[in-house]
């Protein structure tokens, strides 16, 4: 069975590359219905994408190019930006050349149709699915569910600790777990803060007393805000020229779980942009109904419930 996961994940398998090497391969493909993946080199005049097939070309026409092309409701930009991208599709049939060869007629809406019909219209709030980075905006991140449909990440589920931009975290082509948010008329809204761990997990990592690494967030009149992982954060002393953004040392004076904080002393800051890393995910299942961010002993509750 075939599984709907996001464009570019099943190219390079043994049942996706045995199934493009010849055309009694690709004929099968076809009569069975197999939803297969190859990668795009060209979107003509016409934006129509000619995909490279290996055995023969393929051509995905425009209006077959995505859900939504069709009816005006989805641009261009959707087919024009898989030129050099994994596209996953269905082939509908052949057509023979002039020359006597013969290239494959394929359908990435069809592929897509059927993914939102037998996977993505069953989604329910608190499920965990795989996605994949495809875009980034300043209000949050844009992830394929599968089969190169889109699903939105705002900025404030990607994680506790706040973010200026999604490239904080993310970025394009990583495959990350999301967890499904809500679902309104078809439209999935993820979120990811809820996999990153509750504050006990992420504090769990330190101890008083110890030096670490930490990113600072925000400087406040009060106090600066420093993260120490994507789900956790302290606060420090002031201290003069320390600037959001900056990677810093700080030592940690205390770790309090029923007053949900940790104690900083800032001891040096310095500029440095580092690469986004895959995230470290704590929780390993496949739905959550409950999310309980805030330990047990702790006055403040914050819970994230899924319905």
């Amino acid at each position: 069975m075939f599984e709907y996961y996001p464009e570019g994940w099943n190219i390079d398998t043994q049942e996706n590359r045995a199934a493009t090497q010849s055309f009694s391969a690709l004929n099968d493909a076809c009569r069975e219905g197999k939803i297969l993946e190859s990668r795009a080199t060209i979107c003509d005049s016409s934006h129509r994408l000619l995909v490279d097939l290996g055995c023969m070309k393929g051509i995905i026409p425009r209006e077959e190019g995505a859900i939504g092309i069709r009816e005006g409701t989805v641009r261009d930009i959707a087919i024009i930006s898989r030129v050099n991208q994994p596209v996953c599709f269905l082939i509908t049939g052949f057509e023979k050349n002039p020359d006597g060869t013969l290239t494959a007629l394929l359908s990435r809406r069809a592929a897509q149709e059927r993914c939102q019909k037998e996977r993505i219209s069953k989604l329910r709030p608190g499920d965990i699915i795989n996605a994949r980075i495809t875009h980034l905006e300043n209000f949050g991140a844009f992830a394929d569910i599968g089969c190169g449909i889109v699903a939105l990440l705002p900025i404030d589920s990607i994680s506790v600790s706040r973010i200026d931009h999604p490239r904080e975290r993310f970025s394009v082509g990583m495959d990350i777990r999301a967890i499904v948010k809500s679902v309104e008329n078809g439209r999935i809204t993820l979120s990811h803060k809820e996999l990153l761990g509750t504050w006990e997990e992420n504090a769990a990592q330190f101890s008083a007393d110890e030096t670490v690494a930490g990113t600072i967030r925000s400087v406040e009149p009060y106090g600066i805000f420093v993260e120490l992982t994507p789900n956790l954060a302290g606060l420090a002393e002031t201290k003069e020229n320390v600037f959001s953004g900056q990677q810093a040392s700080v030592y940690i004076k205390s770790i309090l779980p029923a007053k949900m904080k940790v104690k900083l002393v800032i001891i040096d800051t310095f500029d440095f942009s580092y690469r986004p890393s895959p995230p470290k995910y704590f929780f390993k299942g496949d739905h959550m109904d409950r999310f309980v961010y805030s330990p047990s002993e702790s006055e403040k509750k914050i819970i994230t419930d899924f319905i």
